[in-house]
């Protein structure tokens, strides 16, 4: 007797009545018609496209911290750049060519010596606050986080106001860097017309390195 192959139908399935463990699975669902009339294929991957993993350069004088702030970054997914000081996070600023979202820094950025920072250096040993007015000028879609240990001596010390931008206090922890980063990608972009308004007798945008 000849054997009459039995072929199955996928039935048309609404999204509705699919668990929802199974939509947002990363795997995909074999041979099921749905009701918008796309054809899920198997072994295809979820189309919807996901965004580029945002970039944060890290700068800071004491490379435990800098370590530190890059193993936490990298762990949720940021793309993460390093740098020991002002002039070589200037330098990335101006050769990377892909985008820099985000630049942490610390606010005392000591130079390997005594210096005043120059119009005609390009890459200069300055202090986080300035560090940020010239990365802003490179980088137009650039935020800023600034880091410090003694956040009200600092800020006072560089003319630095309480609020123009967002501030971690030294030592951190890892939900708050991590939570501050991200709040400060969704931000408003820093303007550089504010950050460079000071009271008289503050180190102003090009003063360089005042102690």
């Amino acid at each position: 007797m000849a054997t009459v192959p039995i072929i199955w139908t996928p039935p048309r399935l609404s999204l509705s009545v699919l668990p929802e463990t199974w939509i947002n699975s990363p795997w995909t669902l074999s041979g099921i018609m749905l009701s918008e009339g796309n054809h899920i294929m198997s072994g295809q991957q979820n189309s919807v496209p996901r965004s580029v993993s945002p970039t944060i350069l890290v700068v800071d004088d004491e490379p435990s911290i800098t370590k530190l702030c890059k193993t936490i970054l990298q762990q949720v997914g940021f793309l993460v750049l390093e740098a020991d000081g002002s002039s070589e996070a200037l330098k990335i600023c101006t050769q990377h060519e892909g985008p820099i979202d985000l630049l942490l820094t610390d606010l005392i950025l000591p130079p390997p010596g005594f210096q005043l920072a120059s119009s005609s250096n390009q890459f200069p040993h300055v202090h986080g606050h300035e560090l940020a007015l010239r990365a802003l000028r490179m980088r137009k879609n650039l935020r800023v986080v600034l880091m410090s240990g003694n956040i009200d001596k600092d800020l006072a010390g560089y003319g630095v106001r309480r609020g123009d931008l967002p501030f971690l206090p030294k030592p951190f922890d890892q939900q708050a860097l991590v939570a501050l980063v991200r709040q400060t990608l969704q931000a408003p972009l820093p303007s550089i017309e504010r950050l460079t308004e000071g009271p008289l007798g503050v180190p102003k945008v090009g003063d360089g390195w005042v102690d």
